[in-house]
């Protein structure tokens, strides 16, 4: 059949392997929102969120009410939410976000994988302060809004930042400003499309094509593990 046809089929696995882990991942986000505040997404900001972001990631609704209902049973085991930190080769910071119902395994895989990756796994705290851990928000655009002046609107509830792109209207704040910007948007009754974490390295590292590819061996095999939920590194 070809390279172009193996090319392509390839690519489109990629893709389904990539869709069905933001599944898994949004998934696990349901129970654990759900666990923490209930079913309802009226009563609970932490449920509202996961579900603009399952929108955004075409997730389908059956799929999100399906994950709601299943984690309303009591039966359903619940998730911790783990980080484990450590270096890559070359001394590439790697910080791991999980969620996992097993601890155990998830330490003894993570431990594997940066131990067959000539990596070393490290201690709490051991790069964590290395990144900026923030928060960030994409609502759709409002013909005539002023972005200068809903900046300066917005700084009591933590914001930062804010740009504009051809996909809506992008904000940033620190991880703690969360909620507070959240509860400001929905009282403006903004429409937010989607909104999340990110951990941002202070400082990044140049390496060579080699160095990129001894890293990314290690990554792979992180990202693969049906625990991680996030990944992040100081790899340029």
């Amino acid at each position: 059949m070809g390279r172009a046809f193996e090319f392509r089929k390839a690519r489109k696995m990629k893709r389904w392997s990539a869709m069905a882990k933001t599944f898994t991942r949004i998934g696990k986000d349901i129970v654990m929102a759900v666990k923490e505040g209930g079913p309802s997404p009226e009563t609970n900001a932490r449920l509202r969120a996961v579900m603009q972001n399952a929108k955004a990631a075409n997730m389908p609704k059956e799929n999100v009410e399906r994950a709601i209902k299943k984690a309303s049973d009591k039966d359903t085991a619940n998730y911790k939410e783990v980080l484990f930190e450590g270096y890559a080769p070359h001394g590439i910071a790697v910080l791991i976000e999980t969620a996992t119902d097993n601890n155990n395994r998830t330490v003894a895989n993570i431990r594997s994988y940066f131990n067959k990756c000539n990596g070393t796994m490290g201690t709490q705290g051991s790069v964590d302060f290395m990144f900026d851990h923030t928060c960030n928000f994409r609502i759709a655009k409002v013909e005539g809004l002023d972005l200068e002046e809903f900046e300066l609107e917005l700084i009591d509830a933590g914001v930062d930042e804010i740009f504009e792109d051809e996909d809506g209207i992008l904000i940033y704040a620190p991880f703690s400003s969360f909620g507070s910007i959240q509860k400001e948007l929905e009282e403006r009754n903004m429409d937010i499309l989607s909104s999340g974490f990110d951990r941002i390295p202070q400082v990044t590292k140049e390496l060579t094509e080699e160095q990129i590819a001894d890293v990314e061996k290690l990554l792979e095999k992180i990202e693969e593990d049906d625990d991680v939920q996030n990944v992040y590194t100081t790899m340029a």
